[in-house]
């Protein structure tokens, strides 16, 4: 293949620039491939060269993206990588990507894991609940147990949570609806019952 010349290169940000080749197409990049490559207008390519330019620019497009998502809000692996995904990128560029964050201490499943379950079990949802969120953000169940032991989901929270909607213990459609309650947010049946039995109310049935 006969070699491509750089037409032209445009900085679209203060870190940002679109490298112009003959013929038309356009690499949007980084400013530190552009140095890294030693990348000019009117630079010819040739073709391995402009593999070489072809998957720096995409790695970089990918790295950028990436951040800026997590710029956001944290991630687990999983979300971040479909997310690129689903943003455009190259299935392997995002695989590559979060290996490199990874790699660099900028994700991390075990502490995103434990971010979450205490978040949840802040907001007053029961293990089961919270087992949900974890799998739902595609997070390891290796990760859950420690996540599960940093999460503060003991009696006070229950107990608070009941006296907010318990207002008359002896009141059995009362009782049946704040257990149900508790059961949607995660709450195992032996958890409630025992929490219900420190108001001296008692549930009906099973919820389990």
């Amino acid at each position: 293949m006969a070699p491509i010349c750089i037409a032209a290169l445009r900085q679209t940000a203060p870190e940002k620039v679109t490298v112009v080749l003959e013929g038309g197409e356009e690499l949007k990049t980084t400013l530190n491939v552009v140095t890294d490559l030693r990348l000019y207008a009117g630079r010819e390519l040739d073709s391995e060269e402009l593999s070489a330019l072809r998957a720096a620019a995409s790695r970089a497009r990918t790295r950028a993206r990436a951040l800026e998502l997590l710029s956001r809000r944290a991630m687990s692996e999983k979300e971040l990588y479909d997310k690129l995904v689903q943003k455009g990128e190259d299935e392997h560029a995002a695989a590559e990507t979060v290996a490199w964050l990874v790699q660099n201490r900028l994700l991390d499943d075990e502490s995103y894991a434990a971010a979450v379950a205490r978040h949840y079990a802040a907001r007053g949802y029961g293990a089961g609940r919270i087992r949900q969120e974890l799998q739902r953000r595609g997070l390891d169940r290796a990760l859950w147990d420690a996540a599960m032991g940093q999460a503060q989901t003991g009696h006070d929270k229950l107990d608070r949570l009941i006296a907010a909607r318990l207002k008359d213990p002896e009141d059995r459609d009362q009782v049946r609806k704040v257990t149900a309650a508790l059961y949607r947010r995660g709450f195992g049946w032996d958890e409630i019952r025992e929490a219900l039995a420190r108001f001296r109310a008692e549930p009906e049935d099973d919820m389990s």
